[in-house]
């Protein structure tokens, strides 16, 4: 089957995105490795335009029954390579091959990693990217944060609720998070920040025990910790976008127009992966991309057709 659009990516720009593509009768497929994307890793969102607050998880369903009750196609699959053919796009997954007339790619972010000894060691044993997966394990415990973004101050304000003490470690002499988030972590005294430091290396056992900072605090480099959550930003999934020749920014990010067009005819680019929302990774902001990309895509099959 060759479908009028292809969604790569099943968070809330490729989800949105397939909500408009239904409105718009095209005949489309969602295609995601996981279902729903970064924001169900979210505890609680807050932020979401006529709800005052619910679960990432929660949030995410939500996009998933309303794109799927109004007709939209959704594939669970891992994509491995992109083809561009004469007058149509291949996207191969772990799974199966598709082709379609037209792409939207929304793959998000991946978290970055510290790339320190022990970090892939004790990966799963006290060392996360997810403070909301993994909160939970920490009652009592002590643990320790590396960044200073919001995600950063987030995951601080989500482990307090668990942990009997949490160490933000920034490398720059000021939280960057938003005034909301920092007013919650000076207010909790269970939070201490360590600015100006970086963590060099993980250390432990079976797991982790300790991490061994560039500068003594309170008069040691080595700070003891139960677990280590690494917030240091996300960089965006793009790699696959050379071999349909996408261009990028210097950065790593889908070079768009304001209609989220590529420099590829017939390749559009959404949410977190864009330089229109590059620093700026909200729901909100993913959707808007998503529904925008759309009208521009069925403009452009509509040229196709004359």
């Amino acid at each position: 089957m060759l479908y009028d659009l292809i969604i790569v990516g099943a968070g809330p720009a490729g989800l949105t995105a397939s909500i408009y593509a239904s409105y718009h009768k095209l005949n489309h497929l969602v295609i995601g490795d996981i279902i729903g994307g970064t924001p169900l890793e979210a505890a609680l969102i807050k932020n979401w335009p006529g709800t005052e607050a619910i679960s990432g998880v929660e949030l995410m369903k939500n996009f998933v029954r309303h794109a799927e009750g109004l007709g939209g196609k959704i594939a669970q699959g891992r994509v491995v390579s992109l083809k561009k053919g004469k007058d149509y796009f291949e996207v191969g997954t772990d799974r199966e091959v598709y082709q379609a007339k037209t792409l939207l790619v929304a793959m998000g972010t991946r978290r970055r990693k510290m790339n320190i000894p022990g970090e892939d060691k004790f990966l799963g044993k006290g060392v996360s990217y997810c403070a909301t997966c993994d909160a939970i394990f920490f009652k009592n415990k002590v643990a320790a944060i590396i960044g200073g973004s919001d995600s950063a101050a987030a995951a601080a304000n989500l482990l307090a609720e668990h942990a009997s003490k949490v160490y933000i470690i920034y490398r720059n002499s000021e939280l960057r998070c938003q005034p909301a988030y920092l007013e919650q972590v000076k207010k909790n005294p269970k939070i201490t920040v360590i600015y100006n430091t970086n963590v060099l290396e993980v250390h432990g056992g079976k797991k982790v025990e300790s991490v061994f900072l560039d500068r003594p605090f309170e008069e040691s480099q080595l700070l003891k910790t139960d677990g280590v959550f690494v917030e240091i930003g996300a960089m965006p999934s793009t790699d696959l976008l050379n071999e349909i020749g996408v261009a990028l920014n210097p950065q790593g990010y889908v070079a768009v127009d304001e209609w989220g067009k590529t420099n590829v005819s017939g390749v559009y680019a959404a949410g977190d992966i864009t330089t229109n929302t590059m620093g700026f990774n909200q729901i909100v902001a993913a959707a808007a991309d998503g529904a925008t990309a759309v009208n521009a895509i069925y403009r452009h099959l509509k040229e196709i057709k004359k």
